[in-house]
């Protein structure tokens, strides 16, 4: 059966034959997780799964990047108006959205090749790095910022970077939010190809090709057995991850990090 995609705002779905391309478009953010593009991946990735028309997917950003990640202006913003009196109702919609998006991705049952220009920062790394293949450019930047900002790696990131890197590098890179090129990200085993990024679009696309002209079945069945350990994974760790990435956004540390970001200087942390 063909899934019907509605008119999305900062996705543009393109398909040509058993391909299917996503790109986000939001370039003059940098494609940024905001204005309403969090619930359009959640609401493609639910209704492609049952897209019998679809091989496999391309997921890709407009512009000069990937994804920058969350809206961190928009969490200053946020973090500057102080305590809420619907804090327990903007926790439980935070938790459910945020497991929703990375839940939604690993039920898709089409292989996903994601292609990795710019900045893949935060949520946009956890995007990239949840694809079932992930091609970079070599100058590209990936990190999860999250610590940068004062909040705990909860999204995603506690759960992708340890699958697929060593435990404590993993660690390492997600306490510290340190970024890496794409070509370092080849090295360490983080992605699967480094290419010059002027080869990016001809290499991710004849990836994304050759698993959409492949035998269906048994590649979208041998995705769904291997998934099952990052779904075991997600089960064990995401709730956990997310409630304290969300107790981490009323930390001092926090409002002081996004003041900083908007501000343009480096922040003072107070352990708070």
């Amino acid at each position: 059966m063909r899934a019907e995609y509605p008119e999305f705002q900062t996705l543009v779905v393109e398909q040509q034959d058993r391909l299917l391309t996503v790109t986000m478009n939001r370039p003059e953010s940098l494609n940024a997780v905001g204005g309403g593009m969090h619930e359009e991946l959640e609401e493609f990735f639910h209704r492609v799964r049952f897209d019998n028309s679809v091989g496999a997917i391309l997921l890709r950003g407009a512009g000069r990047a990937f994804s920058s990640g969350g809206d961190v202006k928009g969490m200053a913003a946020t973090a500057q108006g102080g305590a809420e009196p619907n804090l327990g109702e903007r926790a439980g919609g935070m938790l459910q959205g945020a497991k929703n998006i990375i839940a939604s991705m690993l039920d898709v049952e089409q292989p996903i090749v994601s292609a990795v220009q710019g900045y893949a920062m935060g949520l946009g790394a956890t995007l990239a790095l949840c694809a079932d293949v992930c091609i970079a450019a070599e100058d590209a930047i990936l990190a999860d910022t999250h610590v940068s900002i004062g909040l705990v790696a909860g999204d995603g990131g506690a759960l992708i970077w340890p699958m697929l890197l060593p435990i404590n590098t993993a660690k390492y890179y997600l306490m510290t939010g340190e970024r890496i090129t794409g070509k370092e990200a080849e090295r360490l085993g983080l992605v699967l190809r480094a290419v010059p990024k002027e080869n990016l679009a001809e290499e991710s696309l004849a990836v994304a090709w050759k698993l959409a002209n492949g035998p269906s079945l048994a590649i979208r069945w041998t995705k769904t057995s291997v998934n099952k350990i990052l779904r075991e994974r997600l089960n064990l760790l995401l709730d956990t991850s997310l409630l304290l990435e969300f107790s981490s956004m009323l930390t001092a540390d926090h409002k002081e990090a996004t003041a900083a970001f908007v501000e343009r200087r480096e922040p003072k942390f107070t352990g708070r």
